[in-house]
């Protein structure tokens, strides 16, 4: 699913969630979530990984520069408490950094990558 449809109005991040309970029936049908939605998470978003030898890492100063895998202009993984639920695009947004999602993780295929 895409944010588009999201913001459009044709579904919404609830519906997407509500998508799970029919993922496995023998999941409890809990009705009322009310309960978990103030429950602070991680959102965090990777721009990309390397590896490095130590050596590299102890060789480390100010003004250092890491090349990482992901490309200029690539999606970055949006993480909500280390588990990726999205891509977007970086924006700027009052000289603050934001992130315009343009795919969305849905909950069934979350739940099939950890079966693999």
């Amino acid at each position: 699913m895409m944010a588009n449809e999201i913001e459009s109005g044709n579904q919404t991040g609830a519906e997407v969630f509500n998508e799970l309970e029919g993922a496995d029936k023998s999941l409890p049908q809990e009705k009322d979530l009310e309960f978990i939605k103030d429950i602070p998470v991680q959102f965090s978003v990777e721009i990309g990984r390397t590896k490095i030898p130590i050596k590299s890492l102890l060789q480390l100063t100010q003004g250092s520069i890491v090349e990482l895998d992901a490309a200029s202009g690539d999606l970055m993984d949006i993480l909500v408490n280390g588990t990726m639920i999205a891509k977007g695009e970086v924006v700027v947004i009052n000289e603050k950094f934001g992130i315009r999602l343009t795919e969305i993780i849905t909950p069934i295929e979350r739940i099939r990558k950890l079966n693999k």
